[in-house]
């Protein structure tokens, strides 16, 4: 399934009780290429101020470990499954990764007191099963229930499917509420984890 505005629209519209029209803005990176490509390209939309999704990059770990830090418990709880006061070095050295088609992560931003700030990420590796990638996706606290999530697994999906991956999957906490809205939003289908019954597996058949 792929998502347009109006579809994003329809989500928010659901879970908060009215539209919210997202308007594509002038870039905000002077780095980024606008170009649409298969890497998932340059894309920029209005929330009130202008928030820029683009591919992770090697100059984005400072911003990465500054949006884990910013990150309330439970948030972190549910994107580690684990608890946590501040993330390792061989932990963020492990989300920097990218190996493109293999490993992707796009990053959404916005310019705070002049510099860029990390908001949410959305990523995927591939797994040892041939054409199947498992996910993640994690938004800001106060940046949830806006549909950024909605716009982070947009673009990933569509990218993953053009890579030539089949199955994308999630792993989450049963308790995870706003996963579920997302994930039953977007096609995923759910089903209990065998290996823990307090987990679930999202499933999307791209």
């Amino acid at each position: 399934m792929i998502l347009d505005e109006a579809h994003i629209a329809a989500y928010l519209a659901h879970r908060l009780g009215r539209a919210v029209q997202l308007l594509a803005l002038q870039a905000l990176d002077p780095a980024a290429s606008a170009a649409s490509d298969k890497r998932g390209g340059l894309k920029v939309y209005g929330y009130g101020q202008p928030v820029l999704i683009r591919p992770l990059r090697a100059e984005d770990r400072e911003r990465e470990e500054d949006f884990i830090r910013r990150l309330s418990p439970t948030a972190r709880r549910y994107r580690f499954l684990g608890d946590f006061r501040q993330a390792s070095p061989a932990l963020v050295d492990q989300l920097m990764q990218v190996d493109f088609p293999r490993q992707v992560a796009f990053v959404a931003l916005l310019h705070e007191d002049g510099k860029l700030r990390e908001i949410g990420v959305s990523r995927y590796a591939a797994t040892s099963e041939e054409r199947q990638c498992e996910c993640a996706v994690t938004v800001a606290d106060e940046w949830q229930n806006k549909g950024l999530g909605v716009l982070l697994m947009r673009h990933l999906i569509d990218v993953a499917r053009g890579n030539g991956f089949k199955r994308m999957f999630s792993i989450d906490e049963a308790s995870n509420q706003n996963m579920h809205h997302l994930a039953d939003f977007l096609g995923f289908r759910r089903e209990l984890s065998p290996d823990d019954p307090a987990r679930v597996v999202h499933t999307l058949d791209l």
